[in-house]
């Protein structure tokens, strides 16, 4: 099947993570990425879980992308990436303010002499304002959007989220606005300059939970209802959840407790709440007396609004992921056989490839603009520019 995007150019020059995901995005649906980094690496390639010059997180952000290794500080370096710039029909950039436009390849200069262009541009908090340089990694923006905020405990402790949450969604949302912006330049045959930054994507994402504690006064944390929770079997966790009181006599009905629908106690979500902590040492003393499988099956019967809390492996385990071919296996050489979750999107997604070495594709990308063999050797004995394995 052809996808979308076949055939579309996309030059990404950024590094982390919100910037190739992003670029990443539109590789699965179709486009030929040029994914350009220093001949040193995306710093991304060695944060985290990673093997020589992989990391789960660089795998999993530039798989199937081609890579050219470039020192864009060097006068025939920026040469290089401005010529790369003007073929391409998207650019993706993640450069603090005022980088771009001082490599020569900002929106501005580019846009002039190729006013079709489709130019991505992700920062922090945004292109001016007092904030405008300040550094922003996923951490420091899941504290200072709300996120963690949002996911404090019921003590009000706040927490981190435990996925690098900011640059994800930041990701998602510069792949849309590409997606718009290719849509108004097919209609309108102009294009255009789409700027995200991190700090307005993670408020973006929590816009429900403004308008929550506007209209509340203040935001509720932790469950609403009872029961809610995490609960042990005697073999593992089970979630089980509860939005009104029909759900409760379900639970009622599964464990074999009909007393619990008419106990003063439990008699309605209000006073089951002021009561939680004794109907979950309740349901915890029969729960933990069960295999996982034994509850599972009985609240299938009744009804319960449950799941079984599962480990990644539990995932990839879970009949219907199987069903889906949620995972597809990624061979990448010099890490293995990896599980490789895509796009939850049909039917135009990608089968997934391996991820580059720093520089894996360099002559030939350099090659393909018509540059001959000799000046890509002269190049790389420069140090300009980095041929993996050389």
């Amino acid at each position: 099947m052809t996808l979308p995007y076949t055939g579309l150019r996309v030059l990404d020059i950024s590094q982390g993570i919100a910037g190739p995901y992003c670029a990443h995005i539109l590789w699965q649906q179709g486009a030929d990425v040029i994914k350009v980094e220093p001949p040193s690496g995306d710093w991304i390639r060695f944060i985290g879980v990673n093997k020589g010059d992989h990391s789960a997180y660089g795998i999993q952000n530039s798989a199937g992308k081609k890579a050219l290794a470039l020192d864009a500080r060097h006068p025939e370096g920026k040469k290089i990436l401005y010529d790369m710039a003007m073929q391409a029909d998207v650019i993706v950039q993640n450069f603090r303010p005022g980088v771009a436009q001082r490599l020569g390849i900002g929106y501005e200069e580019l846009s002039r002499q190729k006013p079709e262009l489709v130019y991505v541009s992700i920062s922090g908090y945004g292109p001016d304002g007092p904030y405008a340089d300040a550094p922003a990694t996923d951490s420091v923006m899941q504290s200072d959007s709300g996120l963690m905020y949002s996911n404090q405990d019921e003590q009000g402790t706040p927490r981190r989220l435990g996925v690098l949450a900011a640059d994800i969604m930041t990701g998602l949302y510069a792949a849309q606005g590409a997606a718009t912006a290719l849509y108004q330049r097919l209609v309108r045959k102009q294009g255009t300059h789409v700027e995200v930054s991190l700090f307005e994507a993670c408020a973006s994402f929590q816009g429900m939970c403004f308008l929550e504690e506007a209209m509340a006064g203040k935001r509720p944390f932790g469950s609403v209802s009872a029961p809610n929770g995490v609960f042990d079997t005697a073999d593992g966790k089970i979630s089980i959840v509860t939005v009104h009181t029909e759900h409760f006599h379900h639970i009622c009905d599964a464990m074999g407790r009909p007393e619990w629908k008419t106990d003063p106690r439990f008699i309605d979500n209000h006073i089951r709440f002021e009561n939680k902590a004794v109907l979950r040492d309740l349901m915890n003393q029969q729960l933990c007396q069960q295999s996982t499988e034994h509850w599972t099956a009985l609240f299938k019967k009744h009804d319960v609004l449950h799941a079984v809390v599962r480990d990644y492996q539990g995932v990839l385990n879970h009949p219907q992921a199987q069903h889906l071919k949620l995972a597809q296996q990624l061979d990448q050489p010099g890490v293995g056989l990896l599980p490789y979750i895509g796009l939850p999107i049909h039917p135009h997604r990608r089968p997934v490839e391996s991820s580059p070495r720093i520089g894996e594709h360099s002559i030939e990308i350099l090659m393909q603009m018509g540059l001959s063999e000799d000046a890509v050797e002269r190049l790389i004995t420069a140090g300009v520019v980095k041929q993996a394995g050389r």
